[in-house]
């Protein structure tokens, strides 16, 4: 995966703390601290819009749509 370096504004007492985890070995340098903060963001934020849009989904009607589909496919099955 390619990678571009790019220049950010972070607060004194951010970067501190991304200093102090480099300090501690959490990671290995601040690029990598700030990467993985960011994926763990983004990450979250599609889990939240998924969430978000399974929300909009009536139970009732998918329930009565998966019923539908299996009632009929029921009927084509073996008999065992």
């Amino acid at each position: 995966m390619s990678q571009r370096k790019v220049a950010i504004t972070i607060e004194d007492g951010v970067l501190a703390k991304v200093d102090a985890l480099v300090r501690r070995k959490v990671f290995s340098n601040r690029s990598r601290a700030i990467q993985e903060a960011v994926l763990e963001k983004l990450e979250r934020l599609e889990r939240n819009r998924l969430a978000e849009e399974c929300a909009k989904l009536d139970p009732a009607f998918e329930r009565a749509m998966a019923d539908e589909g299996l009632s009929q496919e029921l009927d084509a099955w073996p008999k065992y």
